[in-house]
């Protein structure tokens, strides 16, 4: 575990190497968001090294000036052990050295100065708490742990991607039931018997929203699609 964001008693980032070789930084008690690999931590590194500036505390180029602050560490010493840049700074291709941190400083400066760098970096995305990494390896992830979607300690942003994740489960099963594919789906609007029985099985699955059922489905209005479903479970197709 090594420190990258301030020193204590302040709050501090960690990097802590989780299960799928995730990594784990907390901002704050209360937050500790997944990081998918190196080259997302990256981004998690540069987001903290540029609070005192988004802060107003120092200017773009001087983010090295923040006394409390690791990245002074990192660049002028003393520099505790357990202070290793080791898993972010080799992504960077930079070295531990004089040189090394020059450059990195430069490229902080640079992002500093750029919304359309911090907004390509998805800084907004970091300081939400979500997990950090490519839409495939978060969709991935809330596959996994789909079952924590009723946990109610969870953020509400981060049980609704949850939730989701066991109704695209859900649905994929029903169609697979069926076999139907979600181009078929699309290909043919409307109500027919097939889908209803596809909708009334996702729901059955997963509780998964009308609304959203009808959505996936392409079955138009969603009291339509209820009274469908009725219809069905009593036989009244």
């Amino acid at each position: 575990m090594g420190c990258i964001g301030c020193r204590p008693p302040s709050p501090c980032a960690s990097i802590v190497f989780g299960p799928s070789a995730a990594i784990c930084f907390r901002e704050d008690i209360n937050q500790s968001p997944l990081i998918q690999n190196a080259a997302a931590l990256v981004r998690v590194v540069d987001y903290i090294h540029l609070n005192p500036v988004r802060a107003g505390i120092v200017g773009a180029g001087q983010s090295a000036e923040f006394r409390r602050g690791s990245l002074a560490r990192f660049v002028e010493g003393p520099r505790p052990g357990w202070l290793s840049p080791a898993a972010w700074l080799g992504e960077l291709r930079l070295a531990d050295s004089r040189e090394g941190w020059s450059r990195y400083l430069e490229r902080l400066a640079g992002i500093a100065g750029d919304p359309a760098a911090q907004e390509a970096l998805r800084f907004d995305e970091i300081a939400r708490g979500h997990p950090i990494g490519t839409p495939a390896w978060k969709e991935s992830l809330a596959r996994e742990h789909r079952h924590r979607a009723l946990e109610v300690d969870l953020p509400h942003d981060e049980t609704s991607a949850l939730k989701e994740a066991r109704w695209n489960d859900a649905l994929d099963a029903a169609l697979s039931a069926y076999q139907k594919t979600r181009q078929d789906v699309a290909a043919i609007p409307g109500r027919p018997a097939w889908k209803v029985a596809i909708a009334a099985r996702v729901r059955n699955l997963s509780g998964a929203p009308y609304s959203w059922i009808g959505e996936k489905l392409h079955m138009g209005p969603v009291l339509a699609l209820r009274v469908a479903v009725w219809r069905a479970g009593r036989g009244n197709m």
